[in-house]
């Protein structure tokens, strides 16, 4: 079904296809003015003008309140158990923190740049205020895939939980939970095709599709690729990076920036993902689950190798003989041994017991493997990893081209001093 969404779009566009966040509280009152960046690294510092804090969410406080009432709006259905079913992620206190919203608002005033060229240096208030609309759509499209994409993981891994709360598939079976993400996609096709740019579709319709390849890629991976960081880092930029950097592309493109400035923009966005999913890595060994909303362990559980084992296994290359004996798929385990101990009594059971005995061998499978890994620098390497593209993400937005407006040099401190939230983050 998401394949088809993108295919009705590209036609509804004229532009042929392309293939190709919870954080603590407590990181929000840093103050990263002048100290975004290790005192080791080369990298822009951000705006040393700026010594006050930047909060972001502050920042767009009342613009994200707008995008999660008409999210809501969104939602709503003829078929009340389909209205309740697309919604679920949008009622209070389950919406999550916005990060996508946060990050594309804060852009879109980061964006505002005077460009003598530009018609919107010589448009009234009014039509100010509609790019300001048609720039909160993006953010409104950008949460609906995502949380549509989230729905459809779920039923793919068969999660229980899911924000901290039951997840929906559980609540309201697969078949529901499969047709509310496709609901909210078509949601979000009937909104792109009201902005009326044929540049900004084909960019979410780029990021819907990398979507589905990186998840058909975690699916259908040999254990060869899953133990290649090439093939993990394409892997994540198409399920995590890409719908924010291509939703930030939209955001500078709509203001009519040039394409040099446009991918600043999703370079920041890229990086931002990638170093965003980098630390989920780390927290899916080292937090718990009532921390995360969801299964502690549920990546190595369900036979995903990320940075922490795949830094591991560079240090220590017998891991990749534990993985191959078939840690993440209890199906590859041998059971044959168990057959050299059964007796005429227990024959019939055996069944049953070589079940019994394949989960428990995983469990041992699984259990050296994070041997292994605490062993290793692969947790430290993997944060070095997110620092990394954390500040490149911070140097895409100290090249953009300067600004006097205070409201523009606030937006870039704040998407600047979210790199460091995010990656600081334990949750």
């Amino acid at each position: 079904m998401t394949i088809l969404f993108s295919r009705v779009i590209s036609r509804i566009s004229g532009t042929p296809r392309k293939t190709f966040y919870g954080y603590p509280q407590q990181c929000q009152s840093l103050v990263f003015s002048n100290s975004c960046h290790s005192s080791a690294d080369s990298n822009p510092k951000g705006d040393a003008v700026l010594q006050e804090k930047v909060d972001p969410f502050s920042l767009v406080a009342d613009e994200i309140s707008l995008v999660s009432k008409r999210l809501r709006s969104s939602a709503v259905a003829k078929v009340p158990e389909l209205a309740s079913a697309a919604g679920y992620f949008f009622r209070d206190g389950v919406e999550g923190k916005r990060t996508c919203s946060m990050v594309l608002l804060l852009m879109a005033t980061a964006m505002d740049i005077d460009r003598p060229e530009s018609p919107f240096n010589r448009i009234g208030d009014t039509l100010k205020i509609e790019l300001r609309r048609r720039q909160q759509l993006i953010a409104e499209i950008t949460e609906m895939i995502h949380v549509a994409s989230l729905i459809h993981d779920d039923v793919l891994d068969d999660a229980d939980t899911r924000r901290g709360t039951v997840s929906l598939n559980f609540v309201f079976g697969d078949k529901l939970a499969v047709l509310a993400g496709d609901f909210l996609l078509f949601r979000a096709l009937g909104a792109l095709a009201s902005l009326k740019n044929t540049e900004a579709v084909s960019l979410l319709v780029t990021a819907v599709e990398n979507l589905v390849t990186g998840e058909t890629m975690q699916m259908a991976a040999t254990i060869e690729q899953r133990c290649s960081m090439e093939y993990y880092m394409q892997k994540t930029y198409y399920k995590t990076a890409s719908l924010i950097s291509n939703s930030c592309k939209a955001i500078a493109l709509l203001s009519d920036q040039t394409p040099g400035v446009a991918k600043l923009a999703f370079e920041y966005g890229k990086h931002l993902g990638l170093a965003y999913q980098f630390i989920d890595d780390i927290l899916d060994f080292t937090g718990t689950s009532a921390s995360l909303g969801k299964g502690s362990l549920s990546d190595i559980r369900q036979g995903i190798i990320t940075a922490p084992i795949l830094f591991a296994m560079e240090e220590f290359p017998q891991l990749q003989a534990v993985i191959k004996q078939g840690f993440d798929n209890p199906a590859n385990v041998e059971t044959v041994s168990l057959l050299e101990f059964a007796t005429p009594c227990n024959l019939k059971q055996t069944g049953e017991y070589a079940f019994t005995f394949v989960k428990f061998y995983a469990m041992i499978l699984r259990t050296q493997a994070l041997e292994y890994l605490w062993k290793s620098q692969g947790i430290q390497r993997t944060r070095e990893l997110a620092t990394k593209h954390a500040n490149l993400a911070a140097e895409a937005i100290d090249s953009l081209p300067k600004s006097s407006s205070m409201d523009v040099r606030k937006s870039r401190q704040a998407l600047i001093n979210l790199t460091q939230i995010l990656t600081a983050r334990n949750k």
